[in-house]
């Protein structure tokens, strides 16, 4: 196919050719998820683009903080900055809706000259890590819930968040779990976002109030952990425009305001067997299976190794040491108990699945979705066992979940199995970001400092 040949627009998805309705392609957006799960690319007038025509981007867009300060790491000729090939993956491709003209965006993976796929592009970790999966004869299948807040406009960093204005011309003061006038107060934007994920070819499941002022959450049907992901990743930037376009912002921060609750992205989980369709997780007669403790096996060992991929921000932090917020602070399990970071809900056999409420909103869905999933093939592959399921409220001495990104960082650094899963190169690049991003920070004066240190020490 020649350059400018338009034919591939007769192969993209039926969402996309309802949006076009004939018009022509004016912008298509190539884009790649970098680090932090935000869109990095190019874009191009329609008439130029064809999936087989070439585009480029350098590797160093993975050697940035989310500040856009580069990281010195110990990689040999570092700044030469190679070009990687961008190769769209056509069945990614979504309209733009907010744009002005007729625009299509298409998520891209990375390869190096000699075709080989780049080990340190987060949707390549994720591929990878299915790819074990495939091997055994399994199929993992995943469910996101992603919470985020509705905030005012916050163009001045110096000042406090604060949540917006609903149709009575007051702020909601948060505690309003599951409230429909809650949820009413803001269907505009609601209505927008349903809008936006209608014309891109998005589903969604539900929406509720959470327990936050201005805190909303949206639950994704389940499906293939990569499929999701790249949801996740559209669905993120959706929810942002269209709190714009209603003169809002919408926040993916853990924790936005001092006095409301975090942000998670809980995780559902289940294994199925390739050959016969079924989950993993429960055996004929509807018990649990070895594979289902021994993946929360794997969860409890690993996932306090692998957080700085679930919490990637010293903000990150902040949600889990919050004693008034329902983010939990251990690595327990238990069968319908929120109280634990890990839990089982009420299912069928056929649904039996483990919710992971550790994950923060703020984590790049891709590297947290691999990052569970790598947590349970050890678990599996290992056969480590499980702890007691917890009945009630935690010991969180038992299952700690670190406080600080510190401390996180310093376990994620010495996880040799997770580093094998996931790739060396990989867990080195992301691990010298987030140190770098932590001393960024910690250079930082605060307004506390200001207020409580300027004339009083």
């Amino acid at each position: 196919m020649k350059k400018g040949d338009q034919s591939w627009l007769n192969d993209l998805p039926e969402a996309f050719k309802t949006y076009r309705a004939g018009r022509d392609v004016d912008d298509v957006e190539c884009i790649v998820p970098d680090l932090a799960g935000m869109s990095r690319g190019k874009a191009m007038p329609g008439n130029k683009f064809s999936p087989q025509f070439e585009t480029y981007l350098p590797i160093s867009i993975f050697y940035q903080t989310i500040t856009g300060k580069d990281v010195e790491m110990d990689i040999p000729n570092q700044w030469a900055e190679g070009d990687l090939i961008l190769k769209p993956d056509m069945s990614t491709a979504k309209a733009v809706p907010w744009a002005k003209d007729t625009t299509l965006q298409v998520i891209h993976d990375l390869y190096t000259r000699d075709g080989t796929p780049v080990g340190i592009a987060p949707r390549q970790v994720l591929k990878n890590v299915v790819e074990l999966y495939t091997k055994k004869g399994w199929r993992p299948v995943v469910a996101p819930e992603l919470e985020f807040y509705l905030i005012n406009p916050n163009v001045d960093s110096n000042e406090p968040i604060k949540p917006p204005l609903g149709r009575t011309g007051r702020r909601r003061t948060g505690r309003q779990s599951y409230s429909m006038s809650a949820v009413d107060d803001y269907g505009p934007v609601i209505d927008t976002i349903y809008d936006f994920a209608q014309v891109a070819g998005l589903n969604i499941d539900t929406v509720i109030q959470e327990d936050g002022a201005g805190q909303v959450e949206i639950n994704l049907t389940h499906g293939d952990p990569i499929l999701l992901a790249d949801t996740v990743f559209y669905f993120k930037r959706i929810i942002r425009e269209a709190a714009y376009d209603h003169n809002m912002f919408a926040t993916f921060m853990a924790k936005p305001m001092r006095d409301q609750p975090g942000s998670a992205m809980h995780v559902h989980q289940s294994i199925v067997d390739l050959r016969s369709g079924e989950n993993i997780f429960s055996s004929a007669n509807g018990e649990a299976t070895e594979h289902f403790f021994h993946y929360i096996g794997g969860l409890q060992k690993y996932l306090p190794q692998a957080l700085p991929l679930l919490a990637p921000y010293v903000n990150s932090y902040r949600r889990f040491d919050d004693k008034n917020s329902s983010a939990p602070t251990n690595f327990g399990w238990g069968y319908d108990n929120r109280a634990t970071g890990l839990r089982v809900p009420n299912s069928s056999p056929q649904n039996r699945r483990i919710e992971n409420r550790i994950i923060g909103v703020d984590c790049n869905p891709y590297l947290a979705i691999a990052a569970g999933l790598a947590c349970g093939y050890l678990g599996m592959t290992k056969k480590i066992k499980a702890g007691e399921p917890a009945t009630g409220q935690v010991d969180d001495e038992d299952y700690a979940i670190p406080l600080t990104q510190d401390e996180a960082l310093n376990r994620f650094e010495e996880a040799t199995d997770l580093h094998e899963i996931l790739g060396a190169e990989f867990c080195m690049v992301y691990g010298e970001v987030k140190r770098k991003e932590m001393r960024q920070f910690h250079r930082e004066i605060s307004p506390w400092e200001r207020e409580h240190l300027l004339l009083n020490v």
